[in-house]
């Protein structure tokens, strides 16, 4: 069972079908588009594509430096619900790794309820209180400026 700590979810109501939010959060190369935290330079390959489980795509990202991501598919329910796991690469992979962005889509009233999750259950055991403690209110903010951001697409 997840620790609740180690779970942060935000939700908005978001006046767009689930369908076409799931298109836009399926491809990569349009999440620098969505991204609130600023950090989300596009992806490796550059192509725009559909992912689904079992996926992998990297990710090119700046926070002051440089780095890049691969991203892992785990959870896949087509136009419902999407998560990906993010892995560093050598050597932060034994240290900071193993978060999931998870986006899960409930058609509703006026829209699409949309909850995006950070959950970091399966981030590396030694860093995760640092994780929690210097990342995790930034990571609640980020989330609502994203959510933000998608409903943008579609009322803009």
């Amino acid at each position: 069972m997840t620790n609740p700590r180690d779970l942060i979810t935000v939700q908005r109501l978001i006046p767009a079908p689930a369908d076409a939010i799931f298109d836009l959060l399926a491809d990569p190369s349009r999440h620098p588009e969505i991204d609130g935290s600023g950090t989300v330079l596009g992806p490796s390959s550059g192509r725009a594509r559909r992912l689904a489980i079992g996926d992998v795509f990297g990710m090119n990202m700046k926070m002051g430096l440089g780095y890049a991501t691969r991203n892992e598919v785990v959870e896949f329910i087509d136009g419902r619900r999407i998560a990906w796991r993010t892995l560093a690469a050598a050597p932060l992979d034994k240290v900071f790794t193993g978060r999931i962005w998870r986006y899960e889509l409930e058609p509703a009233e006026g829209g699409t309820l949309v909850r995006e999750s950070w959950d970091i259950s399966r981030e590396a055991p030694l860093s995760r209180p640092l994780v929690r403690r210097f990342m995790g209110s930034q990571a609640r903010v980020n989330m609502a400026r994203t959510l933000e951001r998608i409903e943008q697409r579609f009322t803009s």
